[in-house]
């Protein structure tokens, strides 16, 4: 296809180059035909930094933009791999190897890798773990965040345990969103899948963090066949006087959790069983990179939602990415490639490297993850050392 080319005239050496390039989309990268006057021509690649739209301005990064063209403008940091809880589906029972505290980003690091992230589009962090809020400096980080200019939102997944005790200093330092792990209202069942005593400090983070105004305070409850599937009816039920949005998550397989697909509760499923007990259970529009599904029972105060990553994956509109903990660069939650940024970083690499590592691994983010029963077979990290 033939596009409008645009001139540049620079001299460099003593010669005089002209440089001729097409407007090309923001994801792929663009022919360069350039000229010695008069004598010689050749042609190059033209970095994706060099590219302009029409009205001058630089188009989102495309060292975040996929070959898909999908930009990606979420950054999902994991602070720890340590947690205070044991959950089925995230820890294998055996526990993990901790990775020794000086292959662990610092709070330095995690910051320069934010920084820049942010400036190239990002505009939106959630911290993760492990469980973050065990992390000393989580309110440095979070404050410094806050200072980074361009990013809109600072969101934490947390169990829960130190919510309570901790949010008016999280709020205080920039917090803006709240996702809390709660896989069952029965206290005895919410031990058995987490291993560990504390529902009560849960409900209290839960109810502390409506007070102070967060709206919605997501509650993230991974569904399982045999444990938790009973609760479903109960869980909407906390929607009605309360503005919190329940999600529900397909279980998901990772290393160690012992996955497996007679457990998993599709998305349908769920929903058809919701719709027994109010039939007028609606599906409501949502921003097209959300990750839920999201639907409510009419007059009720909160709402739901359904992460299906198993049944109806939603690839196609990804825009997330993430760091673990020992500063690994994953561009899909599911695959099992990774780039180690902490090692570029480490080696004293200036910011333009760093960013042409990370645009190669990004590039090479493929169309969608290889399904749940090929996933379930593929060696991957434990849900606890990538970060959720």
């Amino acid at each position: 296809v033939a596009l409008p080319a645009q001139q540049a005239h620079v001299t460099s050496g003593g010669y005089k180059f002209q440089k001729l390039y097409t407007n090309a989309p923001t994801h792929s990268l663009a022919i360069c035909v350039c000229q010695i006057i008069p004598t010689m021509t050749f042609y190059c690649w033209l970095l994706p930094q060099e590219r302009v739209q029409d009205d001058g301005t630089l188009p989102f990064s495309a060292f975040l933009t996929d070959n898909f063209g999908r930009r990606h403008s979420y950054l999902r940091i994991s602070l720890t791999e340590k947690c205070n809880l044991r959950c089925q589906y995230c820890m294998p029972e055996e526990g993990v190897k901790l990775t020794p505290r000086n292959q662990l980003l610092t709070t330095s690091e995690i910051m320069t890798l934010a920084r820049l992230f942010v400036q190239e589009g990002v505009d939106k962090i959630r911290l993760t773990g492990g469980e973050p809020l065990i992390r000393p400096d989580v309110l440095d980080i979070i404050a410094g965040l806050r200072t980074l200019e361009g990013l809109k939102t600072i969101a934490v997944t947390t169990n829960g345990i130190n919510l309570a005790r901790l949010l008016p200093k999280l709020k205080n330092a920039g917090l803006d969103m709240i996702n809390i792990s709660l896989d069952s209202l029965v206290p005895a069942k919410f031990e058995f899948i987490v291993r560990r005593k504390g529902f009560h400090k849960v409900i209290e983070g839960i109810d502390k963090a409506i007070e102070m105004g967060y709206s919605p305070v997501k509650v993230n409850c991974v569904v399982m066949r045999g444990l938790n599937e009973d609760e479903l009816l109960d869980f909407v039920a906390l929607t009605e006087k309360k503005p919190l949005e329940v999600r529900f998550i397909e279980y998901m397989p990772f290393d160690g959790n012992k996955w497996n697909f007679k457990k998993m509760v599709s998305y349908q499923e769920m929903l058809d069983h919701i719709r027994q007990q109010w039939p007028n259970f609606e599906m409501l529009q949502t921003d097209h990179t959300g990750t839920a599904k999201t639907c409510k029972v009419p007059g009720f105060k909160g709402q739901v939602g359904f992460i299906t990553s198993m049944s109806e994956h939603f690839c196609g509109s990804c825009n997330r990415l993430r760091i673990t903990a020992d500063g690994s660069l994953k561009v899909c939650l599911f695959g099992n490639s990774e780039v180690s940024l902490r090692d570029v970083l480490r080696s004293g690499a200036p910011d333009k490297e760093l960013l042409q590592i990370i645009g190669a691994a990004v590039g090479n983010k493929k169309k969608h993850h290889a399904g749940m029963f090929s996933i379930s077979q593929m060696k991957n990290r434990p849900m606890i050392l990538i970060g959720g």
